[in-house]
């Protein structure tokens, strides 16, 4: 294995565990718990698949394979873009709360 699939194994690997200890923090309600869900399966996805790519028996299995992480590193965003959207939503509707009172 060359250099450059190594590092990329150990950045998906620190990504990974990045998006474990993220969605552990996440507070505890249906909603975090379905994006951390989503989340987690997707994030942990980008590592394994990677994994997979790196042990392909051909350059087109290999190729197929990071077309697999590519996908599942969209979606991983998509579940951060949206948890970011509803955690602001929620601190300004908090704010919004408290001027009223």
């Amino acid at each position: 294995m060359d250099e450059v699939a190594e590092r990329l194994k150990d950045r998906t690997k620190r990504f990974a565990i990045a998006v474990i200890e993220f969605v552990e923090s996440l507070p505890r309600s249906p909603a975090g718990d379905g994006v951390g869900r989503q989340l987690l399966r997707s994030g942990l996805g980008v590592v394994g698949n990677y994994r997979s790519a790196c042990r392909g028996r051909s350059h087109a299995e290999f190729t197929a394979r990071l077309g697999v992480v590519l996908e599942e590193i969209d979606e991983a965003e998509l579940w951060l873009d949206m948890r970011a959207i509803f955690s602001r939503a929620c601190a300004t509707a908090r704010a919004r709360e408290k001027r009223r009172l």
